[in-house]
């Protein structure tokens, strides 16, 4: 009896040392795969930057490339304008710099002459584009036909803003009809009380010219803040880049296709804008021509 006790007891506790070893064995694999990294400390710091630069890279194509990979390709591959347009023009500010309108004047933008320039004036109830005095003047003096924008501010009422215009602007017979370029809508605003003011700076504009204004914006922001049908009533200038064809469905006059353009003359980019009609309905289009219109036909008679 005690010999086979002795014989088990010995078994058993040859079991309990191999549970042991075994146990011992495996922590000390695990201590093995997790001292690697404190062993080799320069592994562990290029396995964890290579990480990070992968996921910086996927997350800044995800998000910056990938939805604006259009403007790269206008940027940097071929030229593509729109087909079935030829009453080109542009638009400009103080940041194309000094313009050589000796240049533009011979500009062509896909064999056709630049036909028409609109120009930055004002900003907001107090800034006044630093070059609209000279873009203004020089536009006029090369033969273009010349518009002038103004650029809505949510900073000030429609009221200042319309009247600041009004009082740095001062267009003649044969220019465009006054532009208002809104692109934003307060937060804080409802879209009716939006609207409500953006229709007060159109009607006072149109009180002094006596023309409706255009209205300048991308389209998705005209079928969004802009769609009631009041506003139909005004010329539109859309705004939708590189793209073969205008999406918005309703009408409009002005098309800029791109702020991508290069032209003789000015340093940099420049925004291409068509003319959706002939140059004679361009010309109808502008300050004073019914009433030119009106007087041809009174001295027919």
């Amino acid at each position: 009896m005690s010999t086979r006790r002795t014989a088990s007891s010995q078994k058993k506790s040859t079991v309990a040392r191999r549970k042991i070893s075994s146990r011992r064995g495996g922590s000390r694999g695990r201590r093995r795969s997790s001292s690697v990294f404190l062993r080799y400390p320069r592994l562990a710091w290029w396995i964890g930057g290579t990480a990070v630069v992968v996921l910086y890279v996927f997350l800044f194509y995800h998000f910056f490339v990938g939805p604006t990979g259009f403007r790269w390709r206008a940027l940097y591959g071929d030229e593509v304008y729109p087909e079935g347009y030829e009453i080109h023009g542009i638009d400009i500010s103080h940041y194309q710099g000094k313009i050589d309108w000796e240049q533009l004047n011979n500009a062509m933008i896909k064999g056709c002459p630049v036909r028409f320039v609109i120009i930055k004036s004002t900003e907001g109830s107090s800034r006044l584009d630093e070059n609209f005095r000279e873009n203004f003047n020089q536009a006029r003096d090369y033969g273009f036909i010349r518009g002038v924008y103004h650029f809505w501010s949510n900073k000030s009422t429609a009221r200042e803003q319309a009247y600041y215009f009004l009082e740095q602007v001062h267009l003649t017979d044969g220019d465009l009809p006054p532009v208002l370029d809104i692109e934003h809508k307060p937060d804080d605003k409802s879209v009716e009380d939006f609207q409500r003011d953006v229709l007060t700076w159109l009607h006072i504009v149109e009180d002094r010219y006596h023309v409706k204004p255009i209205i300048y914006t991308y389209y998705k922001f005209k079928e969004q803040y802009l769609s009631a049908p009041v506003f139909d009533d005004y010329p539109y200038w859309i705004a939708h880049y590189y793209v073969d064809k205008v999406q918005y469905k309703g009408k409009w006059k002005f098309w800029q296709h791109t702020d991508a353009g290069k032209l003789p003359g000015i340093k940099g980019y420049v925004d291409f804008d068509i003319y959706n009609g002939s140059y004679y309905d361009l010309r109808q289009l502008c300050i004073g021509s019914k009433d030119k219109d009106k007087k041809l036909w009174d001295n027919d008679e």
